[in-house]
């Protein structure tokens, strides 16, 4: 086979693993919602460890791209897709983490989900926090500018909740509605899923750079 044929399965290859490592962030996303609905405290419990395994995709897949680079012969399109995808695998892996802080946060508290106030706002963020990185990464794997686009233009929705919960919880202290654990927690959990849109935005911003060698308005290569 010729080595450009064997370089272009190579690089397949490397997507099905960013989609691969995607899926699997993004299972830990869904668990933790589904936890939450059910106040399933063991479900929450198994997702502590959660970012063991996507660690190790994550050094797999690094360890992959620079074989690439420095085996192969790659194009200014090829070279794009491999930088890309060692920075994306870097949000990939924060969304593990961040799971594993959440579910954390969520056993510290003595009563499930709906019953104390912003929950419904935590959960909305959740939602469509992870609607968000699916998309991204779907726009990562096809090369859908379009898509990706419509991540990045939506995490202002994420952001206008983030806000919403910090005005909620300067309410509840003010009428001392809630306890100072509960507000810091709240706002603790709300900021980690502003940061699940933050890395959706980054591979998609990622997915534009691959295919325009431009990121952040820069044309890079």
């Amino acid at each position: 086979m010729a080595p450009r044929m064997v370089f272009e399965q190579e690089l397949e290859q490397l997507k099905e693993k960013i989609k691969g490592m995607g899926e699997y962030a993004g299972i830990g996303l869904n668990k933790l919602l589904l936890a939450l609905k059910a106040d399933d405290r063991e479900a929450l419990k198994q997702l502590l460890d959660s970012d063991r395994q996507i660690v190790d995709m994550q050094r797999r897949i690094e360890a992959g791209c620079l074989a690439l680079m420095t085996k192969q012969q790659p194009v200014a399109r090829d070279l794009r897709l491999v930088s890309a995808a060692l920075k994306a695998v870097s949000d990939l892996e924060r969304i593990g983490d961040h799971v594993s802080d959440m579910a954390e946060l969520f056993l510290r508290r003595n009563t499930g989900v709906g019953e104390k106030e912003g929950d419904e706002i935590l959960l909305n963020m959740l939602e469509e926090a992870r609607t968000m990185f699916r998309e991204a990464v779907e726009s990562f794997v096809e090369g859908d500018a379009e898509t990706a686009r419509m991540v990045i233009d939506s995490d202002d929705g994420v952001d206008a909740l983030f806000n919403q919960m910090k005005d909620k919880m300067m309410e509840a202290i003010r009428t001392q509605s809630l306890d100072a654990d509960s507000v810091v927690d709240n706002l603790m959990i709300a900021k980690y899923l502003e940061k699940v849109g933050d890395h959706a935005v980054n591979v998609a911003e990622w997915t534009l750079f691959q295919l325009t060698g431009e990121i952040g308005g820069m044309e890079i290569y």
